[in-house]
C-alpha cells in the first residue's frame, strides 16, 4: 500500500480542485462524472488508487441535490476501489440551514446529509465555515473545519478603510463579527431583525451607533440576501457611510443579485467555496481563493498533523 496522496474532484467546483492539486503539486486524480440518460450519476475513477489517501473535492452548491448525489457516488466508487482512506472535502456544506426542530414536523436535514456522507463510506469530512457549529457533532466520522475569517480579515487590512466599523445582520452572528472587530480593532454594531418567512426580513433594532462610520457587514453565506439588504439600508438610515459586505459562500439565489445591486456597497467580498456563474457576477464582488488554506489543511491530514494550528 502506497498511502499516496491523490487529490480528485467532482463537477461541482472543478477550478477549486485544481487550484489545490497545485498548491500540493499533485496530479488531479482521473475522473469519469456523467449521467445515464434518465439523468442518474454515472462515476468511473480512472487510475488504480488502491491503497491511496483519496480527497474528494466537491462543495455541495447549485444544483445542490446533484452535487450533493454526485458526492455520495464518488464517496462508494472509491470505497468499492479499495481507497485506504476517503476524505470528503466539502468547502460548502449544504442543507446545512435545517439543523434542528424549530418547527412541528420538520426535518434535520443536515444530520441527515451527514449521516448519508457517512453511510457512503467516507472516513473523514473537510469543510469550512459551516452555517451553525454543532452540526459538527452530527457526524460520528472526523470532521476537520475551516474558517475563512483570517483570509477576509487579512484582505480588509489591506484596504486601510478610515473611520471602520463591523456590524452583523442579525444576531445569530455576533461570534462572527466579534471576531472581525476584534482583528479589525474595531467596534461592534448589531442589526436585530425579524423574520416572517423564508425571504421576508425587517430590521427592528440598531445596538450601536454607525453614524459616519465606513462599515463592513461579515457572514457566513449569502444566499438570496435579503437579510443583509435589510441590514445594509437600516445601517444607512442610522448614518452608516460606504458599506462592505463578506461571506465564505456565495450562493447568491434568488433575487439576491437584484437585491445587491440595488444597496450599493463598496465591495463586496466572497471566497470560491462556491462557484458564480456569469449571470451572478457584479462589479462589485471580490473573489478571494481558500486553496491554499484547503491544500494545507490536506497536507496536514494526509501527514497526521495538526490542522487546528492553522488557526492559532
Amino acid at each position: 500500500m502506497s498511502n499516496e496522496l491523490k487529490i480528485f474532484s467532482g463537477s461541482a467546483n472543478p477550478g477549486l480542485a485544481a487550484e489545490i492539486a497545485a498548491y500540493l503539486n499533485v496530479q488531479m486524480g482521473r475522473i469519469e462524472l456523467g449521467r445515464f440518460p434518465e439523468g442518474e450519476v454515472k462515476v468511473k475513477i480512472g487510475e488504480n488508487i488502491r491503497g491511496t489517501d483519496c480527497f474528494l473535492v466537491q462543495s455541495t452548491c447549485p444544483p445542490v441535490n446533484d452535487s450533493l448525489m454526485e458526492l455520495l457516488v464518488m464517496i462508494d466508487a472509491f470505497r468499492r476501489a479499495s481507497a485506504r482512506r476517503i476524505t470528503a472535502v466539502i468547502p460548502f456544506y449544504g442543507y446545512a440551514r435545517q439543523d434542528r426542530k424549530d418547527q412541528p414536523r420538520v426535518p434535520i436535514t443536515a444530520k441527515l446529509v451527514a449521516n448519508l456522507v457517512t453511510a457512503a463510506g467516507a472516513h473523514r469530512v473537510l469543510t469550512m465555515d459551516l452555517h451553525a457549529m454543532q452540526i459538527q457533532g452530527f457526524f460520528d466520522i472526523p470532521l476537520d473545519h475551516l474558517l475563512a475569517a483570517p483570509v477576509l480579515i487579512d484582505y480588509f487590512k489591506t484596504l486601510k478603510i478610515p473611520d471602520l466599523m463591523v456590524a452583523t445582520a442579525d444576531v445569530g452572528g455576533i461570534k462572527q463579527a466579534w471576531q472581525f472587530a476584534e482583528r479589525l480593532r474595531t467596534g461592534l454594531a448589531i442589526v436585530d431583525k425579524k423574520r416572517s418567512g423564508d425571504q421576508d426580513v425587517k430590521a427592528m433594532a440598531l445596538i450601536g451607533d454607525v453614524r459616519g462610520r465606513n462599515v463592513i457587514i461579515p457572514d457566513d453565506m449569502i444566499a438570496t440576501a435579503g437579510t443583509l439588504a435589510t441590514a445594509a439600508k437600516f445601517l444607512r438610515e442610522n448614518g452608516a457611510k460606504d458599506l462592505y459586505a463578506c461571506c465564505t459562500h456565495p450562493i447568491f439565489s434568488g433575487d439576491a443579485v437584484s437585491r445587491l445591486k440595488g444597496i450599493g456597497f463598496k465591495e463586496i467580498v466572497v471566497t470560491n467555496t462556491i462557484p458564480l456563474p456569469p449571470e451572478r457576477q457584479l462589479p462589485e464582488v471580490r473573489t478571494l481563493s481558500i486553496a491554499n488554506l484547503f491544500g494545507e489543511a490536506i497536507l496536514r491530514i494526509h501527514n497526521e498533523t495538526s490542522v487546528s494550528s492553522l488557526f492559532a
